[in-house]
């Protein structure tokens, strides 16, 4: 490890509270692979909502103090466990997890967890790929199981997981409809794979939704907050049709007569239930979309590391999401 500093640049968070205790330190030792490892130096980090709730400490997973948030990473290996042979120095990688956190300079991931990013894909769009395509194809297909024909609403759909649920669905067949708050993102929406875009800050968009489907409903709608929408979402289906809760805010309340006549369900999504086969499964559909081209993620709001408190402040308090919100190391 002769080319690797002794020391990096970290976020850390000593206390679990608001983005201030996110903290940015300049003396963390780099970590050093173990056999089924590797060591990437980070070039750029995606940043979820759902970090924002661990670093709070109102998730329920809590983190072992001092640590380092962050999962979805793209970079250069720089070296590798003894027992590693998919991997060399030198590879171009995108992961789904980390062990010692992504808001870092240098990160170690578990062998299983990473993957070669395309040369076709910066290191900002590699950052891009992790949670929000592989959360949005599990929500699709392995927990709505949906099939190509279907109408798909993406309530949401300007934000990371949002553009990658239009783009996997119009690639794969369904008919796309997707909603925003403003022309940029309703734009952004229709450039990246939805047939139709609703403006959800207009009173009668859902009427304007129904409309669209000749009164039949949607079959599936990807949710990002089910705590402003849920109930709405509700009315929109056609019998049978669910909705796939990917993000909110808050909690939420239903009202229980809007689930009889149409016999709707109401289904989480986690990526972190995922199975090593639904791992395959989703990762061979996505490269094929690198493969093809139709895989392009948009990036929105980039933030150096010492900014990842405002980066925090802003997932979650700023509206009218385009595209995924990284770090850029």
């Amino acid at each position: 490890m002769a080319s690797v500093e002794r020391f990096m640049r970290a976020i850390r968070v000593s206390e679990f509270g608001s983005p201030e205790v996110l903290k940015l330190l300049t003396d963390v030792p780099v970590p050093l692979p173990a056999e089924n490892q590797v060591l990437i130096r980070v070039h750029a980090c995606g940043i979820n909502p759902l970090e924002t709730c661990i670093r709070a400490g109102t998730f329920a997973w809590k983190p072992t103090l001092p640590y380092t948030p962050g999962s979805d990473i793209s970079g250069i290996v720089v070296d590798v466990g003894r027992n590693v042979t998919t991997f060399k120095k030198g590879d171009r990688v995108f992961t789904t997890a980390t062990i010692t956190g992504g808001y870092a300079e240098y990160t170690v991931a578990s062998e299983d967890t990473v993957y070669q990013l395309p040369e076709q894909l910066n290191f900002k769009q590699g950052a891009a790929i992790s949670i929000p395509y592989f959360a949005a194809y599990r929500a699709l297909f392995q927990r709505a199981h949906g099939k190509p024909g279907e109408v798909v609403l993406v309530h949401g759909a300007s934000g990371g997981v949002g553009i990658a649920a239009c783009q996997i669905a119009r690639a794969f067949g369904f008919k796309v409809f997707g909603t925003a708050g403003s022309p940029k993102g309703l734009n952004l929406v229709l450039q990246n794979g939805a047939h139709q875009v609703f403006n959800h800050r207009e009173k009668d968009y859902i009427e304007k939704i129904r409309e669209a489907t000749e009164g039949e409903g949607v079959h599936i709608i990807l949710e990002m907050m089910a705590d402003v929408n849920l109930s709405n979402d509700l009315k929109l289906l056609t019998t049978g049709g669910r909705v796939i809760i990917v993000g909110y805010r808050g909690p939420f309340e239903i009202n229980p007569t809007d689930t009889m006549t149409k016999e709707p369900s109401i289904i989480a999504v986690s990526i972190f239930n995922s199975t090593k086969d639904d791992w395959k499964e989703a990762a061979a559909a996505l490269f094929g979309g690198m493969e093809s081209g139709w895989l392009k993620p948009l990036i929105g709001p980039e933030y150096p590391l010492e900014k990842a408190p405002q980066a925090h402040e802003d997932i979650m308090h700023k509206s009218g999401a385009t595209g995924k919100m990284v770090l850029v190391v």
